[in-house]
């Protein structure tokens, strides 16, 4: 029954959406894994894995070209006169830049599910800064109207616009909200918490071997003693201080006393113990779906489908926060007036370009087919375009092409005239 309703409550949280990392009741939050180990935003970042997912993502998104564009003559150009544009694609405040920004913000959706920044607005509601916050110190509550309303707790030197607040409440028009995957579509849930156990075992694989190393004392053999020792505590720290630690692995002892030398090797439990430390590394790249590749795991990875599994990368792994990012940025930093004329878009374009034989050809073919002009090539390939004299937006076709209607009438009145004749 207790089952039933924490169920019943947790589908219900649209009344009131809490932070998962306040909402103590639910079984996916940071904390004690079932291998023993604690798992949150910090001990997971430990993990070479973790931390290789997390920078690959955060990296690629804060890398990708990003410009606010405006509908304009049935197309699309970039507005680079408006306001947002500087701020997006150069500096969004005058302590960071747009990399930092987002690379900053995709580390806080990867590893606590939810990027929020406060809007800075001028006097005419214009924006006029972004500046990141962080989701530990965040709640989502709704206010006697069922607004929703963003309380934050302030670090020292965090923010200039926050200084000697002890908590400040954000109506939702002056935060960027950007969640992860969710139950209430409000808020989004860890990946890290929502797999604790998985990487708590991947903690426990490394601390073991660690220890192993540390404290292991495993020369390539061991000694047999035939009668008893009068010592052992002496004979064991000699021991330990002369073989024990990874610096003294594989030396050999002297025998004394009658003592027998007994070669051993790594027991069968301890040997599996890497192929574990493997799992747990593509267990990790699952969780957020990035290709082992990526990660230096190249067990699985052949010249013909390296390429291949790069450009799986880009369209299901980055596209979705490509697109959770332009929807949430287009949502709170526009106005209703503007969001019917100007959005704004990331470029994946040059992450999606194959090689360079792949790529003219198939200029080639948009070339020959007149869909493709000189000039919209080169702007693809990032070099400068060419004058209208000399043909650079011109759109050209085989000249052996023709209508099937016109090659029927061309055929019927070749055969009329052989029959006339």
């Amino acid at each position: 029954m207790k089952i039933l309703d924490f169920f019943r409550g947790m589908f219900k949280s649209r009344d009131k959406p809490q932070n998962s990392y306040y909402f103590s009741v639910a079984p996916f939050l940071f904390g004690k894994s079932i291998s023993g180990k604690v798992v949150d935003e910090f001990s997971a970042m430990r993990l070479s894995a973790v931390y290789a997912c997390v920078r690959i993502l955060a990296e690629s998104i804060a890398a990708l070209p990003l410009h606010v564009y405006e509908y304009k003559n049935g197309g699309k150009e970039r507005a680079i006169n408006h306001p947002l544009y500087f701020l997006l694609h150069d500096a969004p405040n005058s302590e960071m830049t747009s990399f930092n920004f987002r690379e900053s913000s995709m580390a806080h959706l990867l590893l606590q599910g939810n990027a929020y920044s406060q809007i800075i607005r001028d006097g005419l509601g214009k924006v006029v800064g972004l500046y990141p916050l962080r989701p530990n110190r965040m709640t989502v509550e709704r206010d006697d109207n069922g607004e929703i309303v963003y309380r934050y707790t302030p670090t020292t030197g965090e923010n200039p616009r926050m200084k000697n607040s002890a908590q400040v409440i954000l109506p939702r028009r002056d935060v960027l909200h950007i969640p992860a995957l969710g139950f209430d579509g409000i808020i989004g849930y860890s990946p890290i918490a929502m797999a604790r156990n998985a990487i708590g075992v991947a903690l426990a694989c490394e601390e073991f071997g660690a220890k192993f190393f540390e404290n292991g004392a495993r020369p390539s053999g061991i000694l047999e003693h035939p009668g008893t020792i009068n010592n052992p505590e002496k004979l064991r720290e000699s021991w330990q201080a002369v073989y024990g630690g990874s610096g003294n692995t594989g030396k050999v002892a002297i025998l004394e006393e009658g003592m027998k030398y007994q070669q051993i090797s790594i027991p069968p439990n301890d040997a599996q113990f890497l192929d574990t430390r493997k799992f747990q590394l593509n267990e990790i790249a699952r969780i957020f779906r990035v290709p082992p590749h990526m990660l230096a795991d190249l067990d699985k990875a052949t010249f013909s489908n390296i390429e291949q599994q790069s450009l799986e990368f880009v369209k299901f792994s980055l596209n979705p926060w490509v697109v959770r990012w332009e929807q949430a940025l287009n949502k709170a930093l526009f106005s209703p007036s503007e969001r019917g004329k100007f959005f704004v878009k990331f470029n994946v374009d040059g992450l999606l370009r194959g090689d360079y034989q792949s790529r003219m050809q198939g200029y080639a073919i948009g070339r020959n087919n007149g869909w493709l002009s000189a000039n919209e090539i080169r702007e693809m390939e990032d070099q400068n375009p060419i004058s209208d004299a000399e043909g650079g937006n011109l759109y050209l076709v085989n000249g052996n092409f023709t209508k099937l209607k016109d090659a029927g009438a061309a055929y019927a009145q070749k055969a009329g005239e052989q029959n006339e004749s």
